[in-house]
């Protein structure tokens, strides 16, 4: 996310250290949730580089973890993914997440803007990861756009990468 709060991967530049980080965050988690539009995003670049590498070994790597942890695609229009580690829901977002939570293992991933404002509002949200890029867009998508009322959270810890970005983990008060 951006300083003015707007959700635009193209307005920030993902470092090594980003890059890195991440990795270690799919490797160690156990599903990665994606909306339409953010799936369709991510099945278009990810799975290519893996065929083709870019010979940036941070990047690389971060592609090799995308492609291979299972990804849960929510959509009212689409019939079929073509990327082997996805599925589409067959329930819905809540039904999806509480059957995920109830199985043994690694965390649940929220990866789309649309779907962590919802699972945010269903009350479905243990640990809020939010990294703040030091951009600001001007314009583009908010992150929290829709939110139906207010939440609380507590700061759990902090991280500062040395590109500046800063991500902070927040626990929702319930």
């Amino acid at each position: 996310m951006t300083l003015d709060g707007y959700c635009d991967h193209t307005a920030i530049i993902p470092d090594e250290e980003i890059h890195k980080h991440y990795t270690q965050l799919l490797r160690n988690a156990g599903t990665v949730l994606y909306g339409r539009i953010t799936y369709g995003l991510m099945e278009s670049y990810w799975p290519a580089l893996v065929k083709n590498p870019s010979g940036n070994k941070s990047m690389d790597e971060f592609a090799e973890a995308m492609d291979t942890i299972p990804k849960i695609v929510f959509s009212n229009t689409q019939n079929q993914v073509e990327w082997e580690s996805a599925r589409l829901a067959k329930g819905t977002v809540k039904q999806e997440v509480l059957e995920l939570k109830q199985q043994a293992g690694k965390e649940i991933l929220v990866a789309s803007r649309s779907l962590i404002v919802h699972c945010l509002n269903l009350n479905l949200i243990d640990e809020f990861q939010l990294c703040i890029h030091p951009v600001i867009a001007g314009k583009g998508l908010p992150l929290l756009e829709n939110v139906k009322h207010s939440f609380k959270f507590k700061l759990l810890k902090s991280k500062t990468f040395r590109g500046g970005a800063v991500l902070f983990y927040y626990q929702p008060i319930k």
